[in-house]
């Protein structure tokens, strides 16, 4: 019997959670995780209460937007957004967190990640975000992609 290793184990979830969204475009998840326990998920779709991007189109998709540009012409909230929301609605501190997500932060992740005091992020799927980089770079904290498998 096989045992994964952590990075694989919050790997996995984080698939699994990625699994709850409603983006027509992009399924993403984030757990963010302290001391081998998990903190808080989060995955992309739109805020509480509206209709789901399955239901009601999607934006992007209708003004013919880029993948990668003017994050803020989308109905969703992006999957690291979520987990700090979620983490700041139950009063769970992340300073010193891990970020698990399925993609590479955008910049707008990125700078939340960095004020939310997360110390380094695993990804499995690249998400070329130049200013993303340098900022995670310059704040110190570490980025890599995870090189194992991950779940479909």
């Amino acid at each position: 019997m096989s045992r994964p290793s952590w990075d694989e184990y919050f790997m996995a979830i984080t698939a699994q959670v990625a699994g709850r969204s409603t983006c027509l475009r992009r399924r993403t998840g984030a757990v963010l995780v302290k001391d081998k326990r998990i903190l808080a998920t989060g995955y992309n779709g739109v805020p509480s209460g509206l209709a789901h991007c399955d239901e009601a189109g999607c934006l992007r998709e209708k003004l013919n937007i880029p993948s990668g540009t003017q994050h803020e012409l989308c109905r969703g909230i992006h999957a690291e957004q979520n987990a700090v929301i979620q983490a700041a609605r139950h009063g769970t501190a992340i300073d010193g967190a891990i970020a698990y997500c399925t993609h590479q932060p955008c910049v707008l992740c990125a700078k939340i990640l960095i004020n939310a005091g997360v110390t380094s992020i695993v990804y499995a799927e690249p998400y070329p975000d130049p200013l993303a980089q340098e900022m995670l770079d310059e704040a110190g904290i570490s980025w890599v992609r995870f090189q194992g498998v991950t779940p479909a």
